[in-house]
């Protein structure tokens, strides 16, 4: 929460916001997400401008999650820009656009969870990777690619053709 009164209704005038809060539960996606609990960082510039508060400026978050092929953790830190305009009460943008449109100065407070959540999950990998060059697992044997030699492979018999080879005894390699 940021409180407007610091920066008056004179068009103009600004404030510079440094700020640390925690990360609420659910703060990501299912393979990634900023750990609950986790501070989240804000260099933050509030603007009075004639129709409300414009807010801008970073969020900075450490990412815990999985590789989606591999399923190794990952780490790593996500930085977003924010720029939003919070309408004044009864402010001409708060009367010509709908509730849902635009964020509100509420009692002169300005609630900037939902701008920087939405601002970082809408940044956050939908299939995020331990390396752009992860090759999974082998279906076979759930073993990582990576570690398993160039020639593995996995004799896989189609079921259509399982009765023959049960009629003849079996593949060219084992006669």
């Amino acid at each position: 929460m940021i409180d407007t009164r610091e920066i008056g209704h004179r068009a103009g005038s600004s404030h510079a916001y440094k700020r640390s809060a925690p990360a609420p539960a659910g703060f990501g996606l299912d393979m990634i997400k900023v750990p609950e609990g986790e501070p989240v960082e804000l260099d933050l510039l509030a603007e009075s401008v004639v129709e409300g508060v414009l807010v801008s400026g970073t969020a900075v978050a450490h990412l815990a999650g999985e590789c989606v092929r591999c399923l190794d953790p990952i780490s790593d830190e996500l930085e977003v820009e924010v720029r939003e305009l919070f309408a004044y009460p009864d402010s001409a943008t708060d009367a010509t656009s709908d509730d849902d449109e635009v964020e509100r100065v509420v009692d002169d407070l300005v609630d900037l969870e939902p701008v920087v959540r939405d601002a970082m999950l809408l940044s956050l990998p939908s299939a995020p990777l331990c390396s752009p060059d992860c090759q999974g697992l082998c279906s076979g044997c759930g073993v990582k690619w990576a570690e398993l030699a160039p020639d593995h492979t996995h004799e896989t018999i189609d079921p259509r053709w399982a009765a023959l080879q049960e009629r003849f005894g079996g593949t060219e390699e084992e006669k």
